[in-house]
């Protein structure tokens, strides 16, 4: 595989590959974007860059998975798991995730773009990486929740559900909002705080008494 070759070279140039491409693609996306400017933006030659990328495809590709683990990692690694109560670990997970968009806004820029994708070319690979990583992730959001705070008869598999969709068709719309608006990330402080007004709506509704 190309891409064991580029995890081999030197940090700083690896880091230099890695943002220029990153501003490439967030800016123009993927069918626009030119391994030429990234070339030029990283200081380095096209051969070397095809050298450890087979086509524009796999860098992409290999962009998109690197930056979605270095958030996943990032996010995780702050997010505090002894807090059972699910739905103040969702409103964490909410702040957390501005923290961490106002802390990398390229990457965001960039991952926000690449949920957008159109390119036939990578919209499926991408598709189906973006499920398998909110599958896993949910998974680990869910873990060791206090069950003893919903109400009696609650089918709890099926309230963990409901509360999972709420939250990704709310993504999925302030998504859709920053499309119509034409960029990367608009003014999200306005969706926390609707977010939360969802968050508390579903915890009157399953918790004994709030």
């Amino acid at each position: 595989m190309m891409t064991s070759k580029f995890s081999s070279i030197n940090p700083e140039k690896q880091e230099r590959i890695l943002n220029a491409a990153l501003k490439e693609f967030a800016q123009k996306g993927y069918e626009n974007a030119s391994t030429n400017e990234i070339v030029k933006s990283a200081g380095i030659s096209k051969g070397l860059l095809f050298h450890y990328f087979k086509n524009k495809k796999e860098l992409y590709l290999y962009l998109y998975n690197y930056f979605a683990d270095v958030m996943v990692q990032e996010f995780f690694n702050e997010l505090d798991l002894s807090e059972r109560d699910i739905f103040e670990r969702m409103k964490t997970l909410m702040i957390l995730k501005s923290k961490l968009m106002a802390k990398h806004p390229e990457v965001f820029d960039f991952i926000v773009a690449a949920s957008m994708e159109t390119a036939e070319e990578v919209k499926e690979i991408l598709n189906n990486t973006k499920t398998e990583l909110i599958q896993a992730s949910y998974s680990r959001l869910f873990e060791n929740i206090d069950m003893t705070m919903f109400r009696e008869g609650v089918d709890i598999q099926r309230t963990i559900n409901i509360i999972m969709w709420t939250l990704q068709g709310f993504s999925n719309q302030e998504l859709e909002k920053a499309k119509k608006l034409n960029k990367g990330h608009h003014d999200f402080d306005e969706a926390f705080k609707e977010a939360e007004v969802y968050i508390d709506m579903m915890k009157k509704a399953f918790y004994k008494s709030v």
